[in-house]
């Protein structure tokens, strides 16, 4: 798992600070918070390590949902950026026709 992580802080060049993707990011900034105190045991009401465990457990399962929703937004945003750009492409329109009169009547 260490590699992957070496190889995604590659892609980007310098590692770049917490704080400051999180400024880009700060819609997370409040599960990271918790998941903090949850460490830190903030509110001082977690004695044993399987609440602690379970507490982290779905701090991070809410997070990688909203991790993959954020996601999933900024690539629809991307493909339509895309699409904008291509010359005689026009998906934000609804089409007005209901296809071409027929050229001959009915009988």
């Amino acid at each position: 798992m260490a590699e992957g992580l070496e190889n995604v802080e590659g892609q980007f060049g310098r590692k770049r600070k917490v704080a400051e993707r999180l400024e880009e990011h700060p819609e997370f900034e409040k599960r990271f918070e918790m998941i903090l105190d949850i460490v830190d045991n903030a509110a001082g009401d977690v004695e044993k390590a399987d609440e602690a465990e379970r507490r982290v457990i779905e701090a991070l399962r809410q997070l990688g949902n909203e991790v993959m929703q954020g996601w999933a937004v900024r690539q629809v945003q991307k493909k339509e950026e895309e699409w904008d750009k291509k010359p005689g492409m026009n998906r934000k329109t609804k089409k007005n026709s209901i296809g071409l009169p027929s050229s001959e009547k009915s009988k």
